[in-house]
Formats: C-alpha cells, sequence, structure tokens
C-alpha cells in the first residue's frame, strides 16, 4: 500500500508539473491577418523561453506555439521591425476528433515543417479488439453510405490554416480512395465539407499554409470527385451549399444545346453574381451514346487561390467572376461560359483564362473572350482533363490612365475641325485652283482623303459609345466595319494620289478624259475598300472574331483581321515613298518641255505632299502595330494616340495651308470678299447717295 501511495504521488506531481508547464506557455493564438506587435516583451511568465522575445531584426523568423486546444505552431517574420504571421499550423482536428465513438484511431499528427500527414502509427484500443489506420478506413467502416459520421466534427471545427489544409487532405483522400459508386448522398456530403473552407471567413487563413498549393488540390479533388457522379435521367441542383453548387444532367445527340445557369453571392458583393455554361449543339452532335454533363460553381475560390498564391504571376491580375468547372464526356472539347463581372467598372476589362490543374496556375491559351462590356463576358474554352475550371481574370491591356483619354479627346477634337476647315477652304479656292486636270484631281484627292477621315473619326465617336454597357455586338460589328471602311478608303486616295504622280510624268501622249479619271479614282478610293472590309468581316464573323472582346475595333487575338487594315495601309506607304523616290529621281533629268511645265509644278507640289504625309500616316499606325506587340508600354499607347488623333490637322496643314496656290487663291479670295463689302459699305454710307435718296424722297 505504502508503495501504491508513493506512485501515485509521484504521477500527481509529475501530471502537476507537466500542467504548469504547459500553462506557462505563451497563447500566441492570433486573429488571422493581424499584425503581431509587442512580441518583443517579456513574457509575463516565467518557464518557457519564447523565440519572439527580444530585438524584432528584418528578415529573422520565429515560432510559437499554439494555444489549446490547437496542436502546431505559428510561424512569424520580421517586417519593418515588427512581427508579422508568415505561417500556421493551428489544428484541432485528428482522426481521433473526426471519429468520437471509435474505439481505436490513428492520430492525425502536423509536421514540424509544417505539412499535414496522417500518422502511420496505430492507437490501439484498451480492449485491443479493434482499430482504424485512417479516416479512410473509420468512413469505411463507420459511414461508408454518405459520410455522414464526420460531417458534424468538420463543420464544428473553427477555420484555422491548420484545419483547413487537414479538411482538404481528407477531401483529397477521398476522392482518390473512396470514388467508386459516388451517388446523390455522397456528393452533398463531400460538398458539405468543401464549402466549410470556402466559406468568405476563411479566405485570408489560406494565406497563412505552409503548403501554396492547398487551393489548387482542393479544386482538383473536387473535380475528381464529381467526375464519378452517376446522376438520373432528369436534370438534378445536386448541391446547394452558400459557397459550391453542383449541376448536372443526361445529354445526348439530340440534346439541342444544354447550359447550367448559376447565382451566387461572392465576397466582395451584396447581390448574386451569374455565371452560365452552355454546351452547344455542334459539340454534342459528336457523342456517341448516352452520357451526362456536371458543372460546379465556386464564389470564392477565385478569391481563395489568390490568397494561396500571392507570389505566383499568373495571379498577380484578380479574378473577376465565378471560378466554373465542367465535367464532360471525353469526345466534348469546348464549351462557351458567361461570367457576371465582380468590379464592373468601365476599365475593368475581362480576359478568359483556364486553370491547369498540372501547372497549377491560369492559362490565356485555354480561352478566347468573345465578348466583354461592362457587367460581363463571354468566353470559348478548350476542355480537356487538365483544364475543366474557368474564370474571367483583370485584363493587362487595359490602360487605365487618364493621359491617353485626355489626348484623344482633345486631338480628336482638333482633328474634325481641321478637317472641316480644310473643306470650307477647298470649297472657297475651288474654281481657282482646279485649272488643269492634274490639278483638278490633286484637289479631288483632298477632298476625299478629308471626308474618308472625318466620317472615319464620327465613326469612332459613335463606337466609343458601344464600348461600354450599352454595347450591343451587332452595332459593334456594324460600327467596325465602317470605320474599318474609311480609313482604308483614306490611304486608297493617298494612293490615288501617288498614281496621279506617275501619270503625270509617264503618260505625256495619251491623257485620260476627265471622266475617266474620276471613274478610277472613286472606284478605286471607295470600291477597294469595299471589298476589303467585306471579305474580312464574311471570313471572320461565322466565327465570332471580327471584333475584339475590349472595344470596337477588328479583332487582333483571336482571327488576325486587324491585319486587313494594316497590311493594305502600310503596303499603300510603302508604294507613295516609292513613288516619291521616282519623283526625286526624274526631277534630276534635263527640264521637260514647256508644255509641261504647268503639270510638272503641279506634279511637284502634290510629290513634296505625299512625301510628307505618308510617313506620318505610315508611322500612326507603326506605332499602334507596336502597342500590339507591346501592349504594356504606355510609351507606345500615348505616341500611336498623338499621331492618330492628330492626323486631320496634318493634313489641314500639310494638304492645304502650306500648299503655295491654295495659299494665293485664298488671299485673292479673300480680297476680292473684302473688295465686296468695302464697296457695300461705300454704297450703303455714300453721303452723295443718301442726299439723292432724300431728294427723290421729297
Amino acid at each position: 500500500m505504502k508503495m501504491v501511495s508513493a506512485g501515485t504521488t509521484f504521477c500527481c506531481l509529475l501530471l502537476f508539473l507537466v500542467t504548469e508547464c504547459y500553462h506557462q506557455r505563451s497563447k500566441l493564438h492570433p486573429k488571422v491577418g493581424d499584425k503581431i506587435q509587442g512580441l518583443n516583451e517579456k513574457s509575463k511568465t516565467s518557464g518557457f523561453p519564447g523565440q519572439c522575445q527580444g530585438n524584432c531584426m528584418n528578415g529573422s523568423h520565429c515560432k510559437q506555439f499554439c494555444e489549446n486546444p490547437f496542436h502546431g505552431e505559428i510561424g512569424f517574420t520580421c517586417n519593418n521591425k515588427r512581427w508579422q504571421k508568415s505561417n500556421e499550423t493551428c489544428t484541432s482536428l485528428t482522426v481521433q476528433t473526426l471519429f468520437q465513438e471509435t474505439n481505436g484511431i490513428s492520430i492525425y499528427e502536423p509536421s514540424l515543417s509544417g505539412s499535414s500527414r496522417f500518422s502511420s502509427d496505430v492507437l490501439l484500443s484498451p480492449s485491443n479488439e479493434e482499430f482504424i489506420e485512417s479516416a479512410v478506413e473509420g468512413i469505411q467502416k463507420k459511414c461508408p453510405d454518405d459520410y455522414a459520421c464526420i460531417i458534424n466534427s468538420v463543420r464544428s471545427s473553427e477555420v484555422t490554416s491548420g484545419n483547413i489544409a487537414f479538411i482538404v487532405e481528407l477531401l483529397k483522400n477521398i476522392s482518390t480512395q473512396l470514388s467508386s459508386n459516388i451517388n446523390r448522398r455522397k456528393m452533398q456530403s463531400f460538398s458539405t465539407m468543401a464549402n466549410h473552407v470556402l466559406n468568405r471567413s476563411a479566405i485570408s487563413n489560406w494565406a497563412f499554409i505552409p503548403e501554396r498549393n492547398t487551393s489548387s488540390v482542393l479544386l482538383k479533388s473536387v473535380n475528381s470527385f464529381a467526375e464519378n457522379l452517376n446522376i438520373s435521367d432528369e436534370p438534378e441542383n445536386i448541391v446547394n451549399e452558400p459557397f459550391i453548387q453542383t449541376k448536372g444532367f443526361r445529354i445526348n445527340q439530340n440534346t439541342q444545346g444544354k447550359s447550367f445557369n448559376f447565382s451566387m453571392r461572392v465576397p466582395s458583393d451584396e447581390e448574386n453574381v451569374q455565371g452560365t455554361v452552355f454546351i452547344p449543339w455542334k459539340e454534342l452532335r459528336k457523342l456517341p451514346a448516352a452520357s451526362q454533363a456536371i458543372s460546379i460553381a465556386f464564389p470564392t475560390l477565385g478569391r481563395i487561390l489568390e490568397e494561396a498564391h500571392l507570389q505566383n504571376e499568373s495571379l498577380s491580375r484578380q479574378v473577376n467572376g465565378l471560378v466554373l468547372s465542367v465535367i464532360l464526356p471525353k469526345r466534348l472539347k469546348q464549351v462557351f461560359l458567361t461570367f457576371e463581372k465582380i468590379n464592373k467598372s468601365h476599365s475593368a476589362k475581362a480576359q478568359c483564362v483556364g486553370w491547369h490543374s498540372d501547372k497549377r496556375r491560369w492559362v490565356e491559351e485555354a480561352c478566347e473572350t468573345t465578348m466583354d462590356v461592362m457587367d460581363k463576358a463571354s468566353c470559348r474554352c478548350n476542355y480537356t482533363n487538365l483544364l475543366m475550371s474557368f474564370s474571367i481574370l483583370m485584363s493587362p491591356k487595359t490602360f487605365p490612365n487618364k493621359t491617353l483619354d485626355y489626348i484623344t479627346c482633345i486631338g480628336l477634337s482638333i482633328s474634325i475641325l481641321s478637317l472641316i476647315l480644310c473643306l470650307i477652304i477647298e470649297i472657297t479656292v475651288w474654281s481657282q485652283v482646279t485649272v488643269t486636270e492634274i490639278s483638278y484631281m490633286r484637289h479631288v484627292c483632298i477632298v476625299n482623303i478629308s471626308m474618308s477621315l472625318l466620317i472615319a473619326n464620327i465613326w469612332f465617336i459613335v463606337a466609343s459609345f458601344f464600348d461600354g454597357a450599352a454595347r450591343s455586338y451587332g452595332w459593334c460589328v456594324t460600327v467596325t466595319f465602317f470605320s474599318h471602311y474609311f480609313y482604308l478608303s483614306l490611304f486608297f486616295w493617298m494612293l490615288i494620289k501617288a498614281l496621279l504622280i506617275l501619270y503625270g510624268i509617264l503618260i505625256v501622249f495619251r491623257r485620260m478624259m476627265k471622266s475617266t479619271m474620276m471613274a478610277v479614282a472613286f472606284s478605286v478610293g471607295y470600291g477597294c475598300p469595299l471589298v476589303i472590309a467585306a471579305i474580312t468581316v464574311s471570313v471572320t464573323e461565322p466565327r465570332k472574331g471580327y471584333v475584339r472582346a475590349q472595344a470596337c475595333w477588328l479583332n487582333w487575338d483571336d482571327s488576325r483581321a486587324l491585319l486587313a487594315f494594316v497590311i493594305p495601309a502600310l503596303t499603300i506607304v510603302a508604294v507613295n515613298l516609292i513613288v516619291v523616290f521616282v519623283v526625286a529621281v526624274n526631277t534630276r533629268r534635263p527640264s521637260i518641255g514647256s508644255s509641261k511645265s504647268q503639270d510638272m509644278v503641279t506634279i511637284m507640289r502634290i510629290s513634296k505632299n505625299v512625301a510628307i504625309l505618308t510617313p506620318l500616316l505610315g508611322l500612326s499606325w507603326g506605332f499602334g502595330i507596336a502597342t500590339l506587340i507591346d501592349s504594356s508600354s504606355l510609351v507606345f499607347h500615348i505616341i500611336f494616340s498623338l499621331l492618330n488623333a492628330f492626323q486631320g490637322f496634318f493634313i489641314l496643314l500639310f494638304g492645304t495651308i502650306l500648299d503655295q496656290k491654295t495659299r494665293e487663291a485664298l488671299k485673292v479670295r479673300m480680297s476680292s470678299l473684302k473688295g465686296t463689302s468695302r464697296i457695300e459699305e461705300n454704297s450703303t454710307y455714300n453721303p452723295n447717295h443718301g442726299s439723292k435718296l432724300v431728294i427723290r424722297s421729297r
């Protein structure tokens, strides 16, 4: 009896010392996201050498134990002389807590490195009658039909970083080891556990999980588990949790297109955000037999992927919609999706992307953006076993710099006023400057160049009204067609000026009639652009590739429709420069006969005009191509906006004002107008004339 009492006393004393030692530990279990301050202060209790005590040196690290009942550690990093939480493995979940009534269990242990694992050690029950090696075995023994025996333990757990990692590992093991005969109840139980860690209150905790790929593992586990789900013939809303929804239906060759519609609330929005997955009829025709289609929607997963991959360059742009997963038969390769934007500002342009499960990042090559308006975006995406989840990112090609807007508005206003003034001057001096055939055609070209650019600028303004919430795809195609057509007309009329130069130099004895020259000029100036624009829209529009998603202008990323403008324009620029070179060579030869001297003077004036305007127009659209090659360079965008917006002013300056004959004719016209006004003024105020009127009135 004395030996028993002594042993009991020793055990009690040992238990007391262990308890005291445990309670001496500093209780550091901060709320997620809080910056830990004051850790260099001395602990109020003694007996525990706190690792975060002392001075905070930038870049240094320390760890603290989690408070009871959590097991694990919290890691801190010194940044700007303040301790900040960097990782956490605090978990209250173990296999023991999952199966409270289980006699024998295996304990889940977080390692010192922060990665979680299921212990291979077996804890025998007191009676040694049975033991459970893992959570999967416990499910097989306790609740193989619906996993209900572990749901309450998961849902009641606090969403710490360690618990999130534990639950994701649990879901991964279920999806890989218990994926046969998946029914509706199993899918609902699985989704309930996933919903717990997808909760908006858990989003920031994902950033402190040491294993950064945990969110990717969760997404892959959910998709893999859903692949084995068997659904009935009737459409089903299988899962309807706040942060995960699953729908499915049967499909076959005769199905005339099917769509999944989701409406869920994202963390930063008070109203639900919509998402739609559409399987086109052309894809469904590939099915050899009846099959099934399943889609899953996540409103918070986009934010979670951002939190978990803060250093990942592919996620430097925000996810701006739901994350939508699709599980389709292998023969189906394409799916259409529509995302309502979370951020609906005018500058929030969209880039459709797919999540690559092996690379664990968003890839733009998986999707093409078919429509992008202020509140939503549409995508056409390629479906594979590695690309099953899709969303939209904030596009990197958006420049919210107001400098571009100011340059465009001011330059466009000056351009339009300059073109109107140019047309007024041409009308005013028309009879004085159109003496010969060559001079007549020169001014016909100037008038049509001004008209083409003026109308193109007007269509540009119209396009700006459709680049937003009011954008209609049909109207956008129409606006783009006319903008394309009249910008091409501008260059083709510049080509006519160059051809006019060659005509004046090379054709000496056989002259065309003025009516013939006009017919040829209008056929080239307006006919050729019409053919090019019509062919472009007929070839690209059936695939919705004529206009770009971000604006009402020719598409580049998908169909390269912009080449239908760039190639003709730059070709004409090259031809015009060659013509100017030919003129320069010919003018060095002996003087030409006096009968041609007047035309030669006109040709030289045209050549100078072409030599100045052609490089300006070509340089403008050359920088336009540069903005496509290096879309992130603001300098290219500013230069392009300056050159493009002031084209009308260049035409007025170099085509009209700096032309000597036009200036002389304008002076004569102005003098005649002044002379007429003086005569009228003299006749009105002449005293003799007034006296005669008085006499007559008498």
